[in-house]
């Protein structure tokens, strides 16, 4: 309307007519062939084409535009007049300047139509054909082998490299220090039995893939670890304590249950794999003492953390017939747990699913192999594969039941968060040792995912590694990751890391089998 009333106001009202509406191509071939000049004064540079313009063009038209980017490709050198964006009067110069002057404008739509002929479809299509007829022929002439790859299902999974420099950065001569804040050690934490465990475990699982460039300092490191054991254990007791302070005073008599277990673990294990003779013999000291005491724990996962444990010294010592005796003990404990709460719909042992849940069906898949106990196979197979099913968020991804709350039976649903590294590294676990009894690529993909949560395949698109310093932050929270880097969600990347590589090694994997 306000166009109408300019128009109306300049006296120009019987010259004018507008169309406030898109055109069908029948109309639109009308306009253009009734058009002297086509004008087209886009206001900005970056309009890359314009189909009016190809047509009024290719029709032999005049054409002022502006200079955007299809008008100045197409109107240089005299095809067409360019001006200035938001001049009207150079346009309105332009448009007299070709209505005064007929010769410029018969010659601006002659070589407008005489270059549009090289636009035109057939135009196009036969220079297609002769582009297809060249490089056929430059090829035969020239033949050169196809591009191929490999696509990403035919590709062995891709997993980082080690960076060890946080785990020495949290380690002196004591031991492993317990928490860090942000990057750096907290000295006012201390240490504690439960990591460094964990810690010993990790470098003889180093020491087994073959870290050699840096074999000094883990074997270094393994030796601080493992005296903080045999510092730990009260011969009196036959107990490890779990916490010591920075200048290294116990506070406490006995440490928790799973610390003890845990200590077990990496004891059997550094009985079996590690290649340091006095590491071995050490261990197989502590191992006797401390093995015991576990009988008479009421702790599930301490349980399972010393069938793990079991499992790796039978490797090295397979006819212990004490050892034998304990493990039938701790698995019939457990059992007893998975008779008196096992249901279709809760297929676990306890009434709420809380931490380190995969470590107890990783504990029952060992014993139930290598007793045989097929109760105990059986209840661990299929408890893994509900906790697998229970913690894959409906996008697929893995969601460890967060710390803040838990599981509890007959109430739903699960904590989402905190959700805590420790569950991946179990998770990974119990599912890689599920995959090797059973060849089940149900297993095998959930250990994949469990550890693709650390690099930030989780709720938060967040990584938990941080590959710049080696560590891994401490839980990933409803908003963000936790940026403190302690020693268990670091040795717990770290564990995770060395199992997935060993399943990738068909020589190791034979070994453990």
């Amino acid at each position: 309307m306000q166009l109408e009333r300019r128009a109306e106001a300049l006296g120009v009202k019987e010259h004018v007519i507008f169309y406030n509406r898109y055109v069908n191509n029948q109309e639109l071939n009308e306009f253009i062939s009734a058009a002297d000049i086509y004008l087209t004064p886009y206001l900005n540079e970056e309009q890359i084409t314009s189909g009016t313009l190809a047509y009024c063009f290719g029709a032999g038209k005049a054409v002022v535009s502006t200079p955007y980017w299809h008008a100045q490709e197409l109107l240089a050198e005299g095809n067409g007049t360019l001006v200035p964006f938001r001049d009207s009067e150079a346009i309105a110069t332009a448009v007299l300047g070709l209505l005064d002057d007929d010769v410029k404008l018969q010659s601006m739509r002659k070589r407008a139509y005489l270059l549009g002929r090289e636009m035109i479809w057939p135009t196009v299509a036969e220079r297609y054909v002769e582009t297809f007829k060249q490089a056929r022929s430059s090829r035969i002439k020239e033949p050169r082998k196809a591009f191929g790859d490999l696509t990403l299902d035919q590709k062995p999974y891709q997993l980082p490299p080690f960076k060890l420099d946080h785990l020495f950065r949290m380690t002196d001569s004591t031991g492993m220090f317990q928490h860090g804040i942000y990057t750096v050690p907290n000295f006012h934490e201390g240490y504690c039995t439960d990591d460094n465990a964990r810690a010993l475990l990790l470098t003889v699982l180093l020491d087994e893939i073959g870290q050699t460039g840096r074999s000094k300092e883990i074997e270094r490191t393994a030796s601080s670890y493992l005296a903080f054991l045999f510092h730990a254990f009260k011969h009196d007791t036959g107990r490890f304590r779990n916490f010591m302070s920075f200048d290294r005073k116990w506070l406490e008599e006995a440490g928790s249950e799973d610390s003890h277990a845990r200590a077990v673990w990496a004891l059997g294990a550094t009985l079996w794999r590690s290649q340091n003779k006095g590491h071995r013999k050490l261990s197989n000291q502590l191992f006797d003492l401390a093995l015991p005491a576990i009988e008479g724990f009421t702790s599930p996962r301490a349980w399972a953390f010393g069938l793990i444990g079991i499992h790796e010294y039978f490797r090295r010592f397979e006819g212990d017939l004490e050892v034998s005796r304990i493990r039938a003990v701790l698995t019939e404990k457990l059992l007893v747990l998975w008779r008196r709460t096992n249901a279709p719909d809760w297929p676990w042992l306890e009434d709420i699913v809380c931490y380190d849940n995969m470590r107890i069906t990783h504990a029952l898949i060992l014993s139930g192999c290598w007793m045989p106990n097929q109760e105990a196979l059986e209840a661990g197979l299929s408890g893994l594969r509900w906790l697998i099913e229970l913690q894959t968020a409906p996008q697929g991804h893995f969601r460890p039941i967060g710390s803040n709350g838990f599981l509890r039976r007959g109430q739903s649903p699960a904590a989402q968060f905190d959700q805590q590294p420790l569950e991946a590294c179990a998770m990974i676990s119990a599912s890689l040792e599920a995959f090797r009894v059973t060849k089940d690529p149900f297993f095998s993909q959930a250990a994949q995912l469990a550890f693709e949560w650390f690099l930030g395949r989780n709720d938060l698109d967040l990584p938990l590694y941080d590959p710049i310093t080696g560590g891994c932050h401490d839980a990933l929270h409803q908003d963000r990751i936790n940026e403190n880097q302690g020693a268990e969600s670091c040795l717990s990347f770290y564990l995770s890391l060395a199992e997935m590589r060993l399943s990738q090694n068909p020589i190791q994997l034979h070994k453990s089998l």
